[in-house]
């Protein structure tokens, strides 16, 4: 399958308007053979008379100065929210044309943890749950369950959400964890602001807001396990549902590159985390 390009975005704008995705056709370009990166199956679980699998991605870029930075790349919680998901499948098609862009870091990329949101095109999982209510409060939730392994045993020094918001007209991050979340997410979010708004209100998502941030988070969101120090940093990044695919497509893109680039600047000069 070639990578998305113009006909591939038009049959997913297509499968948006019917309320199901495919997930062989999404995630077929990061199953072809000799890729450059390393694909791994977490588990799998059943859904009827279904199987369903998470997938990992794992993406090591050239080496930095010092030991490598991990950060895990999470898309698809949510499984209407499809510019996310394309988003990630995108960006490691980038970073095999660019390693640069990953220069000091071990990307992990989990690009559908909602197969079957996804499938039937719903925020929830099959079984009702949103799963990004679900997290440390002892769920059971295979994809819950199955998330929080790989955070737990990772232990990343970073993880960026990727999701789309139905209400808001424009660009928004949750800035959490360690303190120096906010000096990466200020820059990436001014440079996605480039592709699409950026969602001034002072209140958005029931939460105070500052240019388009927001510092506080709600209970059962993917995020560092609860017992992990130092914090990591957490960001949950959020495009406008109702904008054009291709546009969120590209905002997480840019807001992408720019948060790892800014993050590895502030590892070189030696910030506190």
């Amino acid at each position: 399958m070639p990578s998305l390009d113009v006909a591939s975005l038009f049959f997913f704008n297509s499968a948006m308007h019917m309320g199901r995705h495919n997930i062989n056709e999404v995630l077929a370009p990061l199953r072809k053979p000799r890729v450059p990166w390393l694909a791994a199956s977490l588990g799998h679980w059943q859904s009827g008379a279904d199987f369903y699998v998470l997938e990992q991605f794992l993406f090591v870029g050239p080496r930095g100065g010092g030991d490598y930075l991990r950060v895990g790349i999470f898309a698809g919680l949510h499984g209407d929210e499809v510019a996310g998901v394309l988003a990630a499948v995108r960006f490691l098609e980038e970073l095999a044309r660019k390693p640069g862009i990953a220069h000091g870091y071990e990307l992990y990329v989990y690009p559908l943890c909602n197969p079957t949101g996804f499938e039937d095109g719903t925020r929830h999982a099959r079984n009702g749950r949103d799963l990004n209510r679900e997290f440390w409060i002892g769920s059971r939730e295979p994809e819950v369950v199955l998330l929080e392994q790989q955070i737990r045993t990772l232990r990343f020094d970073g993880l960026i959400a990727l999701h789309a918001d139905n209400e808001s007209p424009g660009l928004y991050a949750f800035a959490l964890g360690a303190q120096v979340t906010q000096h990466v997410v200020e820059p990436a979010l001014a440079a996605a602001g480039k592709i699409l708004p950026v969602n001034h209100e002072r209140t958005i998502d029931n939460f105070v807001a500052r240019n388009g941030l927001i510092r506080k988070g709600y209970p059962g969101m993917l995020c560092a396990a609860p017992e992990m120090r130092p914090r990591p940093f957490e960001i949950v990044f959020e495009t406008p549902h109702r904008a054009d695919l291709e546009r969120q497509i590209e905002a997480n893109l840019v807001f992408l590159r720019h948060a790892l680039d800014q993050f590895l600047q502030l590892q070189a000069m030696g910030q506190d985390l």
